[in-house]
Order: C-alpha cells, then sequence, then structure tokens
C-alpha cells in the first residue's frame, strides 16, 4: 500500500524518487496522484516527506485533485532557462529539474526514476543533470520488485471495490458477447451469420467487444484476446479478424479492460465451443476444470504463489501434457504460469512463475488471477479458464465477478 513506500525507500537506501509522465495510463503516476488529465508532469518525493507534484498551469485544477503539495512550472524562467542553456532544449529541462530538485530540499543521495515517458528525452535530460547535480546518483529497479510493485502488491477495500466494479463490466461485456454469437443464423457449412447474411468473422466479433466495452466507460489499453481453431491454441494470439466464426471449434476469449484514463484492471478468460464440442475437445476442457476446481479448493493463505503452479504442472504432467517443469520453450500443453497479481498493472505482483521467490505470496490483500490451460495449435484448439480473486482480511479467496463455465454454448437458430 501507499503507506509502505517510505519504509520501502528506506531499505533500499533510496533518499528520494522522481516519478515522469501523464498521471493517465502511467501506474506509477496515477497511483500517487489518482490519475486524471494532468499531462508531462513531474512528482517528486524525498523520504519522510509529503510528494511534490509539478504541473503546468493550463491544468492546475486537474492537479488540485490529487491533493498533493503543488507546484507549477511557471514558477520557473523558461525564456531564461533556455538562453542559459543555449537554446540546448534537453539542457534547459535539467536546469529546470535541477531547480525543482532544489525546492524538494534533494541536492545529494540516491534518486530512484520511474514512470512512462520518451525515453530518449528523460535520458539525455538526467545525463545534463548528472553533471549538474553530481552528488546525487540516479538508480532504476527491475520492474517486478521496484519499491512501486511492492507497494501496489497490497490492496486496501477501495481499490479492490474499483477492481470489482470491472468485473461487473466484464462480465457484462462477456454476457453480451454470448448472447450476440448464440443468436446467429448458421450456415450449412456450420458458419455463423450476420444479419445481412454475411458470414460473420472474429474481426466482426472484436468490433463489437471494443463498442460494448466503451459503452460501459472503459477501455482496453492491453487489447484483448478473442481468437478461435488454431489461434486459440496460441495463448496470446488476439485472434485472425478474417477467420469465420464456425460451430464446434474453440474460443479463447481473455478479456481484461481497465478503468477509463488507464486505471485498475479487470482480468478473465473462458473457453467456448459453438453449438457441439468434438471428445476431444471436450476432455481437454474437462481437465482444464478439473484442475482449476482442485485449485480454487487449496489456495491457503501466505502460501507461496509458485506452490499452485508446481501443483498445476504435475496435474497436466499426470494427464500426459509438457508443461514448464519439465520442458523449455514449450509452444504446446500446458505453456505458461499460472497467475499474477491484478492492479494499475495487467501483470504485477505475486507472480507465480516457478523462478518468483517465496516472498510471492497469497498475503491477505493481494489480488491474483488463477488461469490454468492447454494448447494445442495444430489440433486447431486451445483452452484456458481464468478468473480475478481477492485475498480477503479472513484469508478466504473471492471470485470478483462470477460467471458461468460452459463450455458448450447452444445455438438459438441450430440443430444439429
Amino acid at each position: 500500500m501507499k503507506s509502505e513506500l517510505d519504509a520501502l525507500m528506506q531499505a533500499r537506501d533510496m533518499d528520494a524518487f522522481i516519478v515522469f509522465g501523464h498521471a493517465e495510463n502511467n501506474p506509477p503516476m496515477t497511483y500517487l496522484t489518482g490519475g486524471g488529465h494532468v499531462s508531462h508532469a513531474t512528482l517528486i518525493k524525498k523520504q519522510g516527506e509529503e510528494s511534490i507534484l509539478f504541473f503546468g498551469d493550463m491544468e492546475r485544477d486537474e492537479a488540485a485533485k490529487s491533493g498533493l503539495k503543488l507546484i507549477p512550472y511557471s514558477k520557473y524562467d523558461v525564456e531564461a532557462l533556455f538562453k542559459k542553456a543555449n537554446r540546448d532544449g534537453l539542457l534547459a529541462a535539467a536546469l529546470r529539474m535541477e531547480l525543482m530538485l532544489k525546492d524538494a530540499g534533494i541536492t545529494s543521495g540516491r534518486v530512484g526514476v520511474y514512470g512512462f515517458y520518451d525515453l530518449g528525452a528523460i535520458f539525455g535530460m538526467l545525463s545534463h543533470l548528472q553533471t549538474l547535480l553530481p552528488e546525487l546518483e540516479f538508480i532504476g529497479e527491475a520492474r517486478e520488485d521496484s519499491i512501486f510493485m511492492k507497494a501496489m502488491e497490497t490492496k486496501d477495500e477501495t481499490e479492490v471495490n474499483r477492481i470489482r466494479k470491472m468485473g461487473r463490466i466484464t462480465t457484462e461485456v462477456v454476457d453480451k458477447v454470448r448472447d450476440f454469437l448464440t443468436s446467429c443464423d448458421v450456415r450449412d457449412d456450420e458458419v455463423l451469420l450476420k444479419r445481412d447474411g454475411s458470414p460473420l468473422t472474429v474481426g466482426d466479433v472484436h468490433s463489437k467487444i471494443r463498442l460494448w466495452v466503451a459503452e460501459r466507460g472503459a477501455e482496453l489499453p492491453s487489447g484483448f484476446i478473442f481468437a478461435i481453431g488454431r489461434d486459440a491454441g496460441v495463448p496470446h494470439s488476439s485472434g485472425n479478424p478474417t477467420d469465420l466464426m464456425r460451430l464446434g471449434q474453440t474460443i479463447v476469449f481473455d478479456i481484461y479492460p481497465a478503468e477509463a484514463g488507464g486505471g485498475y484492471y479487470y482480468d478473465f478468460t473462458r473457453t467456448w465451443s459453438l453449438g457441439y464440442a468434438t471428445p476431444e475437445a471436450q476432455e481437454l476442457y474437462d481437465q482444464v476444470k478439473e484442475i482449476y476446481d482442485h485449485l480454487n479448493s487449496n489456495f491457503d493463505l501466505n502460501a507461496p504463489f509458485r506452490n499452485y503452479q508446481q501443483m498445476t504442472c504435475e496435474y497436466f504432467e499426470s494427464r500426459g501434457h509438457q508443461t514448464l517443469l519439465h520442458t523449455k520453450a514449450l509452444v504446446e500443453g500446458y505453456v505458461h504460469s499460472l497467475g499474477h497479481g491484478v492492479g494499475l498493472n495487467i501483470h504485477e505482483r505475486p507472480f507465480s512463475n516457478l523462478m518468483n521467490g517465496d516472498d510471492h505470496r497469497l498475503a491477505s490483500g493481494v489480488v491474483v488471477t488463477s488461469e490454468p490451460g492447454l494448447y494445442y495449435p495444430e489440433k486447431g484448439m486451445g483452452f484456458r479458464i481464468e478468473d480475478t480473486y481477492w485475498v480477503r482480511p479472513d484469508g478466504k479467496m473471492e471470485i470478483l465477478a462470477d460467471y458461468p463455465y460452459d463450455f458448450v454454448l447452444p445455438m438459438k437458430k441450430w440443430k444439429k
């Protein structure tokens, strides 16, 4: 949580940090400001002191909503800085940053650098700034273990409720897609038809998904997956827009919308087969559902998340599938890890990879996914079931949005 940031800074011998970029679609900045339309901002925090948000005057009202200490960029004479820098834009930016850091009481020590911004501009500016303030040491951190990822790992109830709301929106959209598909007419060759009688494509469904998400005030900043047949067997294939929607082929529908402006995400997957399923497809789906249910019954408070990846691999190997437990560079079988945290990032701590340490735990307050799957692209099929869970203060796991697990979806206007 945010209250942990000072302790994390102290533990890592970090005297201050700077966050660059917009308040939207920029998780560290969004986390500290609450979001809003504040562009090209800079946030500076000294250990043990409140954060300072530097902003442009045109966005002063939006900046004020953050509740942070505010300093407008207009405090610094840009013309004088450009003149001093001999019209070198990066040097002028460094000269302004020097003044900003001095206003924050920072002239020496270790300073972490975060945010989403143009890498070249930040690198060039910091190179000049290092010369201007030689007693500063600018440091970067591995994303997975940064102070922000550690702080964001546990959520308070306000954050959980925002994720829960995104879960309701997500399942509403999924239900719209389900109703749309099952109400389509079907051609003799088992191809679904649009109202005008032309074949329905994956691209047509993609357009519907984008529309229905937008109508509910959410966004798809990281995309989504709606893939059929062979593409369903490639876990991160978003789906070929020209593929025809057909009966009897597996569909992996993985949707992870976020609050508008780059806020909190939800993550959810169902696998469907329209009209009917082949016996092999039904058998593989049943295996994925069996391990999904088994995991759900065995999650324990404070257990290392990787234990459940191990459990999933052992189960699938007992059913004759390859997994990452004993095979590298997999392209079929169980090819990914079980889950990850969800918040302002679609992927955040804790992670379930077998290489992750015991500190990635199912601790009270974390929000994680559970998403076992099987993938056989050359057989033209793939399967994944995913829900997002909150580890409640009482230690119980709660699904934040319920939805049915039906695999075969009956078509309203077709009979085999």
